[in-house]
């Protein structure tokens, strides 16, 4: 019985996170826009947060999903955005559609809180801060 409540308890958690969790997306500034941080100049979503790629992806491919894209918000491409300046849009696995730079898709981190913030930078040796 403890194992089924174990369960129980670590599916409700992933649900609350999920549910605290929301997409990321490029905002009024589109692709490219970039903010001064302690790590250099990075590449930011529509509130000025740090954005990420995964090295665990391949090139215009998202291995991001499940739990992972609950801590790492993809960041959604809107319906009428248009590649640019080496941005492109990927379809994800749920069919929804993801902004990458060169190949790369782009992700937020929960636990960046306020804009500059570097938190994820170097996270589980895989996660590394966007820049041109």
């Amino acid at each position: 019985m403890d194992k089924f409540l174990y369960l129980v308890s670590a599916f409700v958690v992933a649900g609350v996170l999920a549910a605290c969790a929301a997409p990321t997306s490029m905002g009024a500034g589109g692709p490219g826009t970039t903010r001064q941080t302690a790590q250099g100049e990075v590449f930011t979503d529509g509130k000025g947060m740090t954005l990420y790629t995964y090295d665990k992806d391949e090139a215009g491919k998202s291995n991001c999903t499940g739990l992972c894209a609950v801590f790492w918000p993809p960041v959604i491409a809107a319906g009428t955005a248009k590649p640019q300046d080496g941005f492109a849009i990927i379809t994800r696995d749920d069919g929804s559609k993801q902004w990458a730079y060169r190949g790369k898709p782009l992700y937020g981190y929960v636990n960046d809180t306020k804009p500059g913030d570097t938190n994820g930078d170097g996270a589980d040796g895989v996660w590394r801060i966007a820049k041109r």
